[in-house]
Parts: C-alpha cells; structure tokens; sequence
C-alpha cells in the first residue's frame, strides 16, 4: 500500500477524533470542566488565531494537492477539510455563541452520547478512505 497525502491526512483525522473521543468519556467532568475552563476560556484564548491560521494553510494545501497530485477522488477528502472553515469561522467570528453551543453539548448527555458517535462513524470512514481509496 502506498502512502499519500490523502492517506496520511485521514489516518491523522481518524487518529485525533478517535484520542478526543477516549478523553472525553475517560475524563468526564475533568474533561468538561477542561474544555471550558482552559481551550475555550471566557475571554478568546489566542491559540484559537494559530488553529485558524494553520486550519486555513490545511485547506489551502489540501487543494494544492488535490490539483497537483493524480489521486483518485482526492477532491472527498478536500470538501471534508474545507468544511472545518464553518467551526474555524464560528470560533473567530462567534466566539461566544460557539461557547455556548459547547457547553449546551457538553451539559447534555443525549448531544454528547451522538457527537460522539458521529465523530467515532466519521473516524472509522476516514480510516476506510485512508486505507481502500487512498
């Protein structure tokens, strides 16, 4: 098997949303309380600007792949990374609202049992593109 970009970016994907998941039902209310109280202080933390910054690179060289490299439905991949530009502009632009719709999430057991699951699908789908497509 071959590796490529497209590869090492749903394996990095799957990997991130798979270690966020354990975290989250390992450390319960340590990991809200974390959340909340540390990555999205009250007052908008600066590391928000650098995830923005380095969000809008990921999507830029995303689709410099996607034009300069002869990979197979590479463009999947790409739509998938430019839709992080809707939480990248809800953490700039909408802080507080964003803030909020975390807490609701985190504070209700029934969002947070189905964010989960959907990020655990979507991790299990990276994995199967990384592996059978890319």
């Amino acid at each position: 098997m071959d590796f490529n970009y497209f590869s090492y970016l749903c394996f990095a994907w799957a990997a991130v949303g798979i270690i966020t998941r354990v975290l989250m039902v390992t450390m319960g209310d340590r990991w809200n309380k974390w959340e909340m109280e540390k990555a999205y202080a009250s007052h908008k933390p600066v590391w928000i600007y650098i995830i923005a910054v380095f969000g809008l690179l990921m999507i830029a060289i995303t689709w410099y792949q996607v034009i300069n490299l002869d990979v197979r439905y590479s463009w999947i991949m790409a739509v998938f990374v430019s839709l992080t530009t809707i939480k990248l502009s809800a953490l700039l632009f909408k802080y507080d609202q964003f803030r909020q719709f975390a807490s609701e999430t985190l504070n209700n057991p029934e969002k947070m049992k189905k964010l989960n699951i959907s990020v655990l699908m979507i991790s299990v789908i990276f994995i199967a593109l990384g592996v059978f497509v890319y």
